[in-house]
Parts: C-alpha cells; structure tokens; sequence
C-alpha cells in the first residue's frame, strides 16, 4: 500500500494497529519506494532558490 501512496498513517488504521511503531515493524523500504521518495524530495528542493545555506 505505502508503494502506491497510501500514508503510513492510513496504512496503521487499516491493519488496526494501537501504534504506529508495530505497522513500521512490518513495513520495509523497497528501492523503488526509496527512489520515489528521494525525487518528491528533490522536487520539492528545485522550488526554494538557495545559496550558501541562504535562501535568496
């Protein structure tokens, strides 16, 4: 589920767990998860304009 978006959040309700530390026991980071996470991050960063640790 986390794969195709769905929140860890969301993803603790649906299986019923009290806390969100037993669903990331059973969730594991695949490479294409990892990879989609680091370019959502890499857009996010394209939009601030910084220079020398400043934003310009």
């Amino acid at each position: 589920m986390i794969e195709v978006g769905v929140d860890l959040i969301e993803v603790q309700k649906i299986l019923g767990h009290h806390s969100i530390l037993t669903t990331v026991r059973y969730t594991h980071l695949t490479d294409q998860t990892k990879h989609h996470a680091i370019d959502r991050i890499n857009t996010l960063m394209d939009g601030f304009d910084i220079d020398w640790g400043k934003v310009k």
